[in-house]
């Protein structure tokens, strides 16, 4: 397909040229303004070159309006300014030029352009006519050039605007996520106190109990201290008011266990929600935990949003390396571009790659729209790195 449009953009070039030199040969006797209007209206086969190859395309028109200027009867009307008309094409060219080429390539453009315009000019008007048909030139390739660079702007800030909204969302996910893992360590952290608190209470009446804190203690220490290691080492520092968060230190972070409250949710809003779980089924370290969960609720969040459908499924695996997390709807899909949905995926982007993981989010070919993440499982914890091995 790249190759026939290829092909057509320059068929329809070779076909311009073949059009202007038809128009000064066939109708030799004809005006200078019906010269150039004709090789005005024959610039739009060039539509197809100035897409693919602008830089191209304006040497094709500047070859084909300098023609039509040298090949207009000038003993018709020796004065006439018609004949000029024809570069009038070679502006609109140099006006898409500026607003989508280098501006190295759009000032080389311009000035050959400028040159080449005022040169012919001069040869081919004479008096009055020649003052005249120079300012008309001049504030014709002004005014195209003004229109490409308000264009090339107003395109320039849209990706700039684009691209700072996609940052800030980043941010953002990033920073909800340091609040998560501060709430998830402060968790652990208060689990710990209660244990050692526990421990020194019992530790000369009761050793068994005793023993039963501390091991409890060594695993609550060795899986926050992991969940620290793959998160915090890819966290930016943000904000110190951050820390100051307004929710509870040691309310418990969501995890898989409580996808059946989302499906609930779900249900309430109108998508009916099937949950599939497969492999052996064990704890999992809390950020890895919070991670699903979290793609799992924005997943199903889009499917309420933009999937217009009234079911989708979510499956669970826990395979013996990874946690692998998919939700699946049967809707009309969605592209990704708006500012909700494209968010929404970035933030999920974000958790899965801080984890070391993959996720694919896109339309499935059969319909309807597929997210799916692979979370690497880390060794579990107690485990001697030979028994591991």
């Amino acid at each position: 397909m790249n190759t026939r449009t290829k092909t057509v953009a320059w068929a329809g070039a070779a076909t311009y040229l073949l059009a202007v030199g038809l128009l000064v040969t066939g109708a030799p006797r004809a005006s200078g303004t019906v010269h150039g209007v004709g090789a005005l209206l024959a610039a739009s086969l060039l539509l197809g070159a100035v897409r693919r190859a602008p830089l191209a395309a304006l040497t094709v028109a500047l070859l084909g309006s300098t023609a039509v200027v040298a090949g207009a009867p000038s003993s018709v009307q020796p004065d006439s300014g018609g004949r000029f008309l024809s570069y009038l094409a070679v502006d609109l060219v140099l006006g898409f030029v500026v607003a989508t080429c280098a501006r190295r390539a759009s000032i080389a453009a311009v000035a050959v352009s400028f040159v080449v315009q005022l040169l012919v000019i001069a040869v081919f008007a004479h008096g009055d006519a020649l003052t005249v048909n120079e300012m008309i030139a001049l504030l014709a390739m002004a005014a195209s050039c003004t229109a490409g660079l308000l264009a090339r702007e107003r395109r320039e800030h849209a990706v700039a605007l684009r691209a700072q909204e996609t940052a800030e969302a980043v941010t953002a996910e990033r920073l909800r996520i340091a609040r998560e893992l501060h709430d998830m360590v402060a968790h652990s952290i208060g689990i710990v106190a209660i244990q050692a608190g526990v421990g020194s209470r019992v530790i000369d009446t009761q050793p068994a109990e005793a023993r039963e804190a501390l091991r409890v203690i060594e695993a609550t220490s060795r899986q926050t201290l992991s969940g620290l290691r793959r998160t915090l080492v890819s966290l930016r520092q943000a904000d110190a008011a951050t820390a100051a968060s307004g929710r509870s230190p040691l309310a418990p972070a969501p995890g898989l266990a409580d996808i059946e409250r989302l499906v609930a949710a779900t249900a309430d809003a109108g998508v009916r929600v099937e949950v599939h779980r497969s492999g052996e089924q064990r704890p999992l370290p809390a950020d890895i935990d919070l991670a699903a969960y979290r793609i799992v609720q924005e997943a199903l969040t889009n499917v309420v949003r933009h999937a217009g459908t009234g079911q989708c499924r979510v499956s669970v695996d826990h395979g013996g390396e990874e946690l692998s997390v998919e939700v699946v709807d049967d809707g009309h899909g969605a592209t990704g571009n708006g500012p909700a949905h494209g968010f929404g995926i970035v933030g999920m982007r974000e958790r899965v790659g801080l984890l070391g993981g993959h996720l694919s989010a896109g339309p499935r070919p059969e319909g309807g729209f597929r997210v799916a993440a692979r979370l690497p499982l880390p060794a579990p914890v107690g485990v001697p790195a030979e028994a591991a091995r």
